[in-house]
């Protein structure tokens, strides 16, 4: 097969991308760094010649993976324009760069996996850009799925839980703070991170996605981690208030 892999530098693309070369498929990665293709999603014109010259390589693409992005933290009022503007960019508009691009070249029978996030399920606490921006991109793959209904290309999001990989390491976090907040915004970000050790193999969730991926019908979404699934579920049974409030609980630590 023909893959496709964004932000296939680091983390869960690196592992897929390696999953996919062992099996002796053609992948091609395209990241900022360490990539056969370098390039940030958010730039189309160069985004552009590389799905043309990955066009002259392949006779078409079986499975695009859209997995490039990261994360941000901080207080909505007070985390700066240009950061907020960086988050969309490369979350939202980079991956519907990729779409786009990959699109006219992708195989009757082929499959567009987007990577979103949990955080896309239920909000959290200074993480307002970050969980925004992936579910914007698990609405763009919902309308896309429907867009495509009447072809045989398949489209899914895939909802990761906390995964051991660096993104907790690489995401911004902006501690900036008033008296509105003390070290709410410190505190929360540090407990979070705190369960490093209780997330998910990463050789785990690999495996657990690409059997996703090799679904011969894949379903609309597919959310990973027993506690992202109960919450997810909740709030088909439980008041809006009621819901915030027992996330406010949860990952609001002021002390």
């Amino acid at each position: 097969m023909n893959i496709v892999i964004t932000g296939a530098s680091s983390g869960i693309g690196k592992a897929l991308k390696q999953h996919y070369l062992n099996l002796g498929h053609n992948v091609f990665g395209i990241s900022r760094s360490n990539d056969d293709y370098l390039c940030d999603v958010s730039n189309k014109h160069e985004l552009s010649k590389i799905f043309l010259d990955i066009s002259t390589k392949i006779d078409g693409i079986d499975i695009l993976i859209n997995n490039a992005g990261y994360g941000i933290s901080g207080a909505i009022e007070l985390i700066d324009d240009q950061s907020i503007k960086k988050q969309f960019e490369v979350n939202v508009l980079g991956a519907t760069n990729v779409l786009q691009l990959a699109l006219p070249l992708m195989n009757k029978k082929g499959k567009i996996i987007n990577i979103s996030s949990a955080c896309a399920l239920f909000p959290l606490p200074f993480r307002a850009f970050y969980c925004s921006s992936k579910s914007a991109l698990s609405m763009i793959s919902d309308c896309l799925r429907m867009e495509l209904s009447k072809t045989n290309l398949q489209v899914t999001a895939i909802y990761p839980c906390d995964i051991k990989t660096e993104f907790t390491k690489n995401r911004v976090k902006n501690f900036e703070t008033n008296e509105r907040y003390g070290n709410a915004i410190k505190l929360s970000a540090e407990k979070i991170d705190l369960n490093q050790d209780k997330r998910m193999p990463l050789e785990k969730a690999i495996k657990i996605m690409t059997k996703i991926i090799s679904s011969k019908k894949l379903k609309p979404q597919y959310i990973m981690g027993a506690r992202n699934k109960i919450l997810y579920h909740l709030q088909f049974l439980f008041a809006k208030n009621f819901r915030l409030k027992m996330l406010t609980k949860i990952f609001y630590k002021s002390k």
